[in-house]
């Protein structure tokens, strides 16, 4: 007789038992060693995003720093803001621990064509907003000064304005929702401001090489105004941003020319700037500067951050009114 509970094994059927219980210690260590690979992935996870936060916190302390010195600047000189004292885009940093850095650059950030103002407002009707003739005019202007075709800078200009505008009636050259829609990947105006400069890529008539062109002289402030140029902080390479303001033209050569001559403290009234040009500018530039820009770069170990940020002067304290982060882990 068979022993009770015990089966005889053939030769064939060993073979077959051990190859199923390397396949089982083969799965599992596929298993472990994805269970590992997983673990190490949610711990480097965990401390790139505990690095970016400690960053992060670090360039609000560069945030505070330079409100402060905003601050102390426009109560140094109430009246007028230059150059004086060499604070535009110098660099000041915190000290960090562990070798890292935070530097942070202060700089005018009126001295721009404001995309936002290519609308007015419309009375008793808040957030509805309408082109602006004028606006568009002077943004053509500096269109052509820095080398932008007048066909182009007139399509430029006009689809910037329908893709800020309330209203879906389209201008010549412009652009409103069903041009858009009519794309392989389709999308709408958003009929109100812009918040970043980079929105401009998506207007009709923009090409890279147009957007690199123009990128260095626009802005998106919170509000549809006009920038308030200061001609105590503008630059003399700056001097079309000046010029455009000229209805009838001007020669940006001529600005740059009385930039070179202005005294360190700066001109104590804005017409200085433009004495020879001939005739008045359509908006009216100062001699202080309502917004300034912001940036911090921080370093901590392998992670960098950056941050932009626009400080609203027009009234004090100073407050910081738009942050923008940029990563690169």
């Amino acid at each position: 007789m068979r022993p009770q509970g015990r089966w005889p094994v053939r030769e064939g059927e060993r073979g077959a038992a051990l190859l199923t219980v390397l396949i089982l210690v083969a799965v599992i260590a596929v298993l472990a060693a994805t269970a590992l690979e997983k673990l190490r992935l949610s711990t480097r996870l965990g401390g790139n995003a505990l690095a970016v936060e400690q960053a992060r916190a670090f360039a609000q302390a560069g945030e505070a720093l330079a409100l402060v010195r905003i601050g102390g600047l426009l109560q140094r000189s109430p009246d007028r803001v230059s150059l004086l004292g060499d604070w535009s885009d110098r660099p000041f940093g915190l000290p960090l621990p562990g070798g890292g850095s935070a530097v942070a650059r202060v700089t005018d950030g009126g001295n721009c064509f404001n995309l936002n103002s290519l609308v007015r407002s419309l009375p008793d009707a808040p957030g509805v907003y309408a082109s602006d003739p004028q606006r568009q005019a002077e943004f053509m202007r500096l269109m052509g000064y820095v080398g932008v075709p007048a066909q182009v800078a007139a399509q430029v200009a006009a689809g910037a304005s329908d893709w800020i505008d309330t209203d879906q009636d389209q201008q010549s050259g412009g652009g409103e929702d069903p041009l858009y829609l009519s794309r392989e990947t389709p999308y709408r105006t958003p009929g109100t401001l812009m918040a970043d400069v980079s929105e401009l890529r998506a207007v009709n008539g923009v090409t890279a090489e147009v957007y690199e062109t123009l990128r260095p002289w626009l802005c998106t402030l919170p509000t549809n105004e006009p920038s308030a140029i200061n001609v105590n902080t503008l630059l003399p390479e700056q001097a079309p941003i000046l010029a455009m303001l000229f209805q009838a033209g001007a020669n940006p050569e001529t600005i740059r020319q009385q930039l070179l001559r202005r005294p360190p403290q700066g001109f104590a009234e804005a017409s200085a700037a433009w004495q020879g040009v001939g005739g008045e500018p359509t908006s009216q530039p100062g001699v202080k500067t309502q917004w300034f820009a912001l940036r911090i770069d921080v370093t901590l170990g392998t992670t960098q951050i950056e941050e932009r940020g626009l400080v609203d002067a027009r009234t004090l304290p100073v407050r910081l009114t738009h942050r923008q982060w940029g990563e690169d882990l």
